[in-house]
């Protein structure tokens, strides 16, 4: 696969959820994750490949090379034995199928499916594709103060009682006989009121060159990044946000010689977390319980900017969209 990235990546984008619930424990009876020792609010990575999935499905109609393998309610082991029939045969070994054979599913898996490319996929569950290690990887999501779970009532104006054997006119009667309270019902709903979230992430481009991850996979990961929730609102999450830019950090190298360039550019010219460290989110003054962005103030420190990395912010322009804005102007701060 020659078709892949050719440069090492680090990104962070912020996000935010108003009166919603932007990820439930379901060992916490889908309350909002937080870390209880310092009540700050946590989504995880699963939740953000999720919504990146979501978005590349609409965008690009769920069809080759952009199609979606974990999609809501599906068997994965239809698309393994899929990949099988497709390269050649059914599969007849299992989980000890012949190598080339496991390889050429591998490999179809990784031309069809958009998600394959990017994240990874562990494809030995029924018929064996074999494992790939995505080159796109996010961290746990943080919020930069502490949330306020809150857990509310609501009252449901109607029930779902199941009356046995009952046609539309025996619910009616049914319905008539019953005390007016007794046909509404009370239920549950967690939220935080607010919460502004940092998102980290790393995309490798030794892992790219395994999966076929291309600059043309690369610019629909930002859009996704970009346009997420916008197409993913429900009640339950409230008013979820990402906040533009999208902060990209891209290793371009530093030396004359232009095959130790290239090879600076796929290892790294400075560690993530230099990097990560470059972006400063603090409440603006007097804010002391923030309600919305605008109770924070976002700094980016140009001028600590590594030698070897130059700098992009990923924006949606009028009309849609997205574009990336390289910056590698000197400034000792910018606000933004």
């Amino acid at each position: 696969m020659d078709n892949f990235i050719k440069n090492r990546y680090e990104f962070c984008f912020l996000f935010d959820c108003e009166n919603g619930n932007p990820n439930g424990d379901p060992d916490s009876a889908n309350a909002p994750r937080v870390d209880p020792q310092d009540m700050h609010g946590l989504v995880s990575d699963v939740a953000l490949k999720r919504r990146v999935r979501n978005y590349v499905e609409i965008a690009r109609g769920n069809k080759p090379p952009y199609a979606i393998f974990v999609e809501h309610a599906t068997n994965l082991n239809r698309f393994i034995t899929l990949a099988y029939e497709e390269t050649g045969e059914l599969p007849t070994g299992g989980k000890k199928a012949n190598k080339d054979r496991v390889k050429a599913a591998r490999d179809w898996m990784c031309q069809t499916f958009f998600d394959v490319r990017t994240f990874g996929a562990v494809m030995s569950t029924g018929p064996n594709a074999g494992q790939v290690r995505g080159p796109v990887q996010f961290s746990f999501a943080r919020s930069i103060d502490p949330v306020l779970p809150l857990d509310l009532s609501i009252t449901r104006m109607a029930i779902a009682e199941d009356v046995k054997e009952a046609t539309s006119a025996k619910y009616a009667e049914w319905e008539s006989q019953q005390e007016e309270d007794s046909l509404r019902t009370m239920g549950r709903k967690a939220l935080i009121p607010y919460g502004l979230y940092l998102a980290r992430g790393f995309i490798s481009s030794f892992l790219a060159e395994g999966t076929g991850f291309s600059d043309a996979d690369l610019d629909l990961f930002w859009e996704a990044l970009l346009k997420m929730y916008e197409h993913d609102r429900s009640a339950s999450r409230g008013v979820m946000s990402v906040r533009e830019p999208v902060f990209i950090f891209q290793h371009v190298g530093t030396d004359s010689d232009t095959t130790q360039c290239a090879q600076q550019a796929r290892l790294g010219c400075a560690p993530a977390h230099r990097l990560f460290d470059l972006i400063k989110v603090v409440k603006r003054d007097g804010v002391t319980a923030p309600r919305s962005f605008s109770d924070y103030r976002v700094e980016f420190l140009k001028s600590q900017l590594p030698k070897g990395v130059r700098v992009g912010f990923a924006i949606t322009e009028d009309g849609g969209k997205p574009a990336i804005i390289w910056d590698d102007a000197p400034a000792p701060v910018e606000t933004l």
